[in-house]
């Protein structure tokens, strides 16, 4: 039996983690090189300790997809309490002002979910990870300074109530890369008269990777084989997350050379496939051509 120290590191492809509250993404990329056995782990897209749910992390190659599949949209769902205004727009910061939300009625409620869905300009929370000047603005809010950040544009292009009880709101979101789910907490309240902030924060998706392909920690920690397995392997993950283009052999030796190719006819990030299935790279037009993103497959490698 190999033991778990000596074992050869984990396949390159993407490993779809159920993040556990109050781990911070940080700590979960740490603990899986160690169950990984290599240093090259990352992960696309930060979720809060307080957050639980999925976070892809990339393993070996794979970790040059991770700032591709960052800008895919996500799923969440969420916990909204109405009545409290937070420092943080969440459970985990100060409590700034309190008021009565038991006159919100099902059809404001209704309303004010309709008006935050669909395209938006939405002010990043303060203790975002945004930067003010070189500096995270959550680490200017902890050294007592006011903040101001502009809005951003962002997508929620579903807002739905799954249940209502007392003060407290159970939504499902579904929205573009960069948008704040505190924020929408904070925003509903804002809207309703009444502040409000999250309580709870699930993530469901990331892209194509949602909780059915999720692995818990103390799953993955039962030896080397429960990680190999649940690994999605480079190529696969490629085809699953972006749309793809088959090569012929001479446009897959041109493209593993770092020249370009004809335009591949549709937006983003598009997997490029040699005939035998292998990933050469990820493409994405740029005018007449479509040009290497990242390649997988260099000459000669």
């Amino acid at each position: 039996m190999i033991r778990p120290d000596k074992a050869p590191p984990a396949p390159d492809g993407l490993l779809v983690v159920d993040k556990p509250g109050g781990w911070t993404s940080h700590d979960v990329v740490a603990r899986t090189r160690r169950l990984a056995r290599t240093r090259k782990v990352g992960h696309a897209g930060t979720l809060d300790p307080m957050a639980t749910g999925v976070l892809v992390l990339g393993i070996g190659r794979a970790t040059r997809l991770l700032g591709h599949l960052a800008l895919t949209t996500k799923g969440y769902d969420a916990t909204v309490r109405l009545g409290a205004t937070t420092v943080t727009d969440d459970a985990e910061g100060e409590v700034v002002e309190v008021r009565d939300a038991s006159g919100v009625d099902d059809e404001a409620l209704a309303r004010a979910l309709a008006a935050l869905t669909g395209a938006l300009e939405q002010v990043p929370s303060s203790v975002s990870a945004v930067k003010v000047d070189g500096v995270r603005s959550y680490a200017r809010v902890r050294a007592g300074q006011a903040v101001e950040l502009a809005a951003r544009p962002v997508v929620v292009s579903r807002l739905d109530l799954l249940a209502r009880r007392g003060d407290d709101l159970d939504v499902s979101v579904e929205c573009s890369s960069g948008t704040y789910v505190r924020a929408l907490a904070r925003d509903l309240g804002g809207a309703l008269g009444v502040g409000g902030h999250l309580t709870a924060l699930r993530r469901t998706r990331v892209g194509p990777f949602d909780l059915s392909a999720a692995r818990s920690l103390e799953a993955l920690e039962e030896g080397p084989q429960q990680v190999d397995a649940a690994v999605v392997p480079l190529d696969r993950a490629v085809e699953r997350a972006f749309a793809v283009r088959m090569l012929t052999p001479e446009e897959a030796e041109a493209l593993s050379h770092g020249r370009r190719l004809s335009p591949t006819g549709q937006p983003g990030a598009v997997g490029a496939f040699a005939p035998d299935g292998r990933c050469v790279a990820l493409v994405e037009d740029a005018g007449d051509v479509a040009r290497a993103l990242v390649v997988f497959a260099p000459a000669g490698g």
